[in-house]
């Protein structure tokens, strides 16, 4: 089974045999959820787990979710409706207000419930959401939150457990942005450290491990140099908040997140880096990206070299969610691709606009490096 976020009542409680039952829940697993989420790692699939007597099942879909709920009555009901309709009922950035529940006259609730993000091309939606007692989910209005950021940043490889509400602000797009970066590559230090504790605790290579831990060296001096720039235009870099989350035990665990944070938004970063190295038109900026576009290829390498040293001991099931887990990865960059750059950013830090960035993108593609 997948990890659990919530409980309700005693599982396999009425189970003639608990054990039996208790054993079926723990190795449970669905394929596909109700709600999908693609966000800081990679895309995850949300289901429920239920126990009723003997009988284990994954209610995974919304028409499942809705003969399992009955009526809707709760706000709990609500609100859980709305997320397997492809809600967020709490926003990814920090908002004033919390999200809320409605109770309708006639039955039914309204949620509000949220869409995209500030890195997103329309910005963060905030929607409210019509839920009938029968369950039927309806838009019934949809405004903007926060509208889209022009300066957000893709670097480094983020680690599991990323407070992604963490944004730095600023009068100043190259501030905010560089300030961002460095938030990044400090936190890319917490990942390159646990990957080497994960590529140890799965057998790999000592020399896999050594690249691993030279990366996260690498990452602090990248955390420096950005911050100092941030600093030159009037940011200052927020630490990155980032949770205590145990080693994965599962091989196929860590490499579909080296599948995303490495060989798809390394690869790409690394050569963002490399334009930004030769287009830059601040000098200090073209200096710092050089030698991090160095360090993000060599980065970018060690990702395909672990891919390369894993891959063989897959079945072709899990070959095939690695793919999958790519051409996800590729579909949520190719959306941030797209946000408009701010014009003194895009200029002075050699950032591609979203047509060459679109188009660097697309010259990676037909190299078929994520086939």
């Amino acid at each position: 089974m997948g990890r659990s976020l919530a409980t309700i009542g005693n599982a396999c409680q009425s189970a003639a045999n608990n054990s039996v039952c208790l054993d079926a829940l723990k190795h449970l697993g669905s394929s596909s959820g109700f709600h999908t989420q693609c966000g800081q790692l990679n895309c995850r699939g949300y289901y429920l787990a239920v126990t009723r007597g003997d009988e284990v099942a994954a209610v995974n879909s919304l028409q499942s979710l809705r003969s399992l709920l009955g009526t809707i009555d709760t706000e709990q009901e609500a609100r859980l409706m709305a997320f397997a309709a492809g809600y967020r009922t709490c926003p990814r950035e920090s908002q004033p207000e919390a999200p809320g529940v409605t109770a309708r006259p006639k039955g039914g609730f309204d949620v509000i419930g949220y869409t995209g993000g500030i890195c997103d091309r329309e910005g963060l939606l905030r929607h409210t959401v019509r839920v009938a007692a029968s369950g039927n989910v309806a838009e019934v209005n949809r405004e903007v939150a926060q509208k889209a950021r022009s300066d957000c940043p893709v670097v480094g490889r983020r680690p599991i457990g990323l407070n992604e509400l963490e944004t730095s602000s600023g009068d100043d797009a190259r501030g905010r942005y560089f300030a961002d970066v460095a938030r990044l590559e400090a936190a890319s230090v917490h990942a390159f450290l646990r990957l080497r504790e994960e590529l140890a605790l799965h057998g790999a290579d000592v020399a896999l491990q050594d690249a691993a831990l030279a990366s996260a060296v690498d990452e602090v001096r990248h955390a420096d140099v950005t911050g100092r720039l941030a600093r030159r235009f009037g940011a200052a870099p927020p630490p990155p908040s980032v949770a205590d989350v145990p080693l994965r035990p599962l091989l196929d665990e860590v490499l579909l997140d080296n599948a995303v944070e490495g060989c798809v938004r390394e690869t790409y970063g690394a050569l963002v880096a490399h334009h930004q190295a030769l287009h830059a038109e601040d000098a200090e900026i073209r200096e710092v990206m050089t030698r991090i576009a160095e360090d993000e290829t060599r980065h970018a390498g060690l990702s395909w070299d672990i891919d390369a040293w894993a891959t063989p001991r897959l079945s072709e099931e899990e070959r095939a969610a690695l793919r999958e887990a790519r051409r996800q990865a590729l579909a949520v960059l190719r959306a941030e691709m797209a946000v408009p750059l701010d014009a003194r950013l895009c200029a002075e830090a050699g950032l591609p606009s979203p047509s060459v960035a679109l188009a660097l993108l697309d010259s990676l593609e037909q190299q078929e490096l994520w086939a």
